[in-house]
């Protein structure tokens, strides 16, 4: 059905300057009406003209974001999942993405081109370093962000959602030294991202204060793919102290881990044990391991959600959410931990 904004509001009943309104959030339009229009919209298949829609509202009804594209960055599982939560989100809008691709050195000046278009209302930064220059850009441009995560070395005086990474690993690390593991491995994200920094520094703390040694040679950065994973657990099943239990940043590094563990003819969960950041990966879910997987569990897609929700209602000047947001992980105890073998 070929369905133009004249014809969708006299099927309602309505004014089109009513049925544009509540298509754009404006908050006069009660909650009944704006359900009537959205319902009609999904029956009808009505899609607004952006350009006509942009000059009567001065939007765009899109988000930007900036995906870094260079030879050796590889797809991002995690990334995927994130997107999946921003696109539910945006659809029950009928907002749009923006996607920009750039090389890792041109992101600043792609986020300046992109928001100096006008095709977005908003922008989003994720992939957090330390010291990250883009946050001190993204504050200085007309149009709101929220961030993904925080930096490191510089005032948290932006808005951003982000996992207490290192309660997580404090947490994950002290059950393990509580079943009295004494050599604890960490298979962690790229060591220039906060995330991986914080994840870090929450198990050494705890490790310090139980009066243990942090062992950098049984400690691996890289990007999160269970290749890496499998590589750096076997080596670390090759040490002369090997470790009792291993802290993996992710539930497909976890992968690998668990491929060298069951090479090495060990059992997880007796032998060794292992805990995994587990982001709520729909196609690799901890329960459905050979051995279940205990996890720090949080949900990548429900982050996600939260970003275009707030970053939508900024737009639209409707709703009132929190500008800065600690999420706590929970730890989940399954059969992959146990007590510390006897060697």
């Amino acid at each position: 059905m070929n369905v133009n904004l004249k014809k969708l509001a006299e099927m309602l009943g309505l004014s089109q300057t009513t049925v544009s309104r509540a298509l754009n959030g404006y908050p006069e339009v009660n909650h009944e009406t704006r359900q009537r229009v959205l319902r009609a919209v999904r029956d009808t298949g009505y899609r607004p003209n952006r350009a006509a829609q942009r000059l009567a509202t001065g939007r765009a009804g899109s988000i930007g974001l900036v995906m870094p594209i260079a030879q050796g960055i590889d797809s991002d599982v995690h990334f995927g999942e994130f997107l999946a939560g921003l696109g539910e989100e945006a659809v029950r809008h009928d907002f749009h993405f923006v996607i920009n691709p750039s090389a890792p050195d041109d992101e600043e000046a792609t986020f300046q081109r992109l928001a100096a278009s006008g095709n977005v209302d908003a922008l989003f930064l994720a992939y957090i370093r330390v010291g990250d220059p883009r946050i001190s850009m993204l504050k200085s441009l007309p149009i709101p962000f929220v961030v993904h995560g925080r930096s490191i070395d510089q005032p948290a005086t932006y808005p951003f959602l982000d996992i207490d990474n290192t309660a997580a690993f404090y947490d994950a690390a002290r059950f393990l030294i509580q079943l009295g593991h004494r050599r604890i491995a960490l298979i962690n994200g790229p060591e220039n991202l906060t995330f991986a920094f914080r994840r870090r520094r929450g198990m050494q703390r705890v490790m310090e204060e139980n009066g243990l040694v942090f062992d950098n040679d049984l400690a691996h950065h890289s990007i999160m793919t269970d290749e890496y994973g499998y590589s750096a657990m076997q080596r670390f099943l090759g040490h002369p102290a090997p470790p009792t239990a291993v802290l993996c940043s992710s539930t497909v590094m976890a992968l690998g881990a668990v491929r060298a563990i069951n090479r090495a003819g060990l059992e997880l969960g007796k032998d060794i044990s292992l805990i995994a950041h587990d982001d709520v990966l729909p196609m690799l879910k901890p329960e459905n391991f050979m051995v279940p997987l205990t996890t720090t569990r949080s949900s990548l897609r429900a982050a996600g959600s939260r970003i275009a929700a707030r970053l939508i209602s900024h737009i639209l000047k409707t709703g009132d959410y929190p500008e800065q947001e600690l999420w706590r992980a929970e730890l989940i105890v399954r059969a992959s931990t146990g007590p510390a073998p006897r060697r």
